[in-house]
């Protein structure tokens, strides 16, 4: 069986507020929400589900996301004992920062290219958790993770991403190489 490719999104109990600045390990997940191709659907793992979660990310060729890598990523990190790092990923706003240099939220991004946004904020997460609202937290987060997977999907059938800026009614166009690029890091 090949390698699966998964798109992730991570939800947390409590904040940078609550913790500290970049304490990565003081963030309690709630939810990761992911989607994997081979499976082709959408699972929420919620915080007693981590270990499946694991064996998943274990057999992962490609780890996709929005900013996964300076958050979800860390975040998940302490619940295992390999490197996460260490799987092959695709960061759909670090490929945009490093084209453009600067940063944009997903709900913009999916505005732009999609047709619809997000249908919450992240800031939000810590506050369905609190009220038990458990249901509603994994529909937000798996949203995301259909929101980022459908971005994914368009980058690499079109070989771009259109995006905003602030100055200009006209987005940029930002060019990506991820099929040729996928391909070469599969090789190895």
């Amino acid at each position: 069986m090949n390698k699966d490719t998964v798109v992730i999104d991570i939800e947390t109990k409590n904040t940078f507020a609550d913790v500290g600045r970049d304490n990565f390990t003081g963030l309690n997940i709630s939810v990761v929400g992911v989607y994997s191709y081979n499976q082709d659907k959408y699972i929420a793992y919620d915080e007693h589900q981590l270990d499946e979660l694991g064996e998943l990310m274990k057999n992962t060729g490609l780890v996709v996301g929005f900013s996964i890598t300076r958050f979800d990523l860390p975040v998940m990190a302490k619940h295992y004992d390999f490197d996460l790092f260490a799987i092959p990923r695709l960061d759909i706003l670090d490929e945009i920062e490093l084209n453009m240099g600067k940063r944009i939220s997903l709900d913009l991004l999916a505005k732009e290219n999609l047709g619809y946004g997000k249908t919450g904020h992240g800031m939000d997460a810590p506050i369905l958790y609190g009220e038990g609202k458990l249901d509603e937290l994994k529909k937000y987060c798996l949203n995301d993770v259909k929101v980022t997977k459908e971005l994914y999907d368009l980058g690499k059938k079109q070989g771009y991403l259109l995006v905003p800026t602030r100055n200009s009614s006209t987005p940029e166009k930002v060019v990506f190489d991820w099929h040729e690029r996928l391909m070469y890091q599969r090789l190895f």
